[in-house]
């Protein structure tokens, strides 16, 4: 099956959904033992969760990055990620979807998600021409993603580690066995419509 220009892939069930976050240890190593966000995690700053493995192990570069070091599979609820992205905006103007920049501008920072779709990756973490779904939650989304959306946190740290240690011998098939089985998110238009350029 084609993969659609910008799209939602990730691990998901018919109640939940997994996304990805890396964090310094002492928000991440404690967020997996006591299945929550420490006091440290601050619910007023942007978060953003990412369905893609591959696009956090870009961002976080195996999560080697300074302060990425710890990385987390977060199962949230599907409901509250719908919700999400059905209060959410994009996080720059597109001229067509958008009235004019104002609307947008204002649209923007009323929203508790923004959106952003950047390229998908390889296992050399090289782009791909297809977008993944990057999305930011503060205020209200933040607090919600927190304290009623997340089900469970999971270290996949070592997964990450044993993966781009494959790569790095050249076994690209070894390590692609080992990638979380990701599928195409049932996001209907009436959740997308106003993410899509």
């Amino acid at each position: 099956m084609e993969e659609p220009h910008r799209g939602i892939r990730g691990i998901h069930t018919a109640s939940t959904i997994t996304v990805c976050q890396a964090y310094a240890p002492e928000i991440g190593v404690t967020a997996v033992r006591d299945g929550r966000f420490p006091s440290p995690w601050l619910r007023d700053r942007m978060t953003w969760i990412k369905p893609s493995f591959l696009w956090m192990m870009y961002r976080s570069n195996w999560g080697t990055s300074a302060g990425q070091e710890t990385v987390l599979a977060v199962e949230i609820a599907r409901a509250g990620f719908d919700w999400a992205l059905r209060h959410a905006c994009l996080s720059s103007y597109v001229r067509g979807l958008h009235p004019d920049r104002g609307t947008w501008q204002r649209e923007l920072k009323r929203a508790p998600a923004r959106v952003q779709w950047d390229p998908e990756r390889d296992l050399n973490l090289r782009p791909l021409p297809h977008r993944s779904l990057q999305l930011g939650l503060s205020g209200e989304a933040s607090s919600r993603y927190a304290d009623e959306w997340t089900v469970s946190i999971s270290d996949v740290t070592p997964l990450a580690r044993e993966i781009r240690t494959l790569v790095n011998r050249g076994d690209l098939d070894s390590a692609t066995r080992l990638l979380p089985q990701e599928q195409r998110y049932p996001a209907g238009d009436e959740l997308l419509d106003h993410l899509r350029p």
